[in-house]
């Protein structure tokens, strides 16, 4: 309990640890939740690129999907890509999300540009 004159107020208790995987991530509404491929770490003459220099790709796998987006009389419009579809996205879209050392992306369907076959 914490105290400040006439005022007392009950302390929080931290909050409990999350442990987040792939299996555990359920992607709402028009979400999709894409594997990041690797990016190129090495230039066609061989050369190292620091992280800094390495342009983020812009292609993944998709590992989970949402429900799909509402229509305006309630009913779901189902995503138009599916798990293990390969596709590529816009560039700056989405929340990046770190998993087990590999990289994700959680974004709207509306980001995704194609499936790359």
């Amino acid at each position: 309990m914490w105290r400040c004159g006439a005022l007392s107020l009950p302390l929080q208790e931290p909050m409990a640890a999350v442990s987040l995987s792939v299996s555990t991530v359920k992607p709402l509404g028009d979400r999709i939740f894409i594997k990041v491929s690797a990016s190129e770490e090495t230039t066609a003459g061989g050369i190292l690129l620091p992280d800094t220099a390495q342009e983020k790709p812009q292609v993944g796998e998709v590992v989970q999907v949402g429900p799909g987006k509402r229509n305006d009389d309630g009913s779901r419009q189902a995503p138009e890509v599916g798990v293990g579809d390969k596709v590529l996205y816009s560039k700056y879209a989405g929340t990046d999300i770190k998993l087990s050392g590999d990289e994700y992306v959680l974004l709207s369907e509306k980001d995704i540009l194609a499936v790359v076959s």
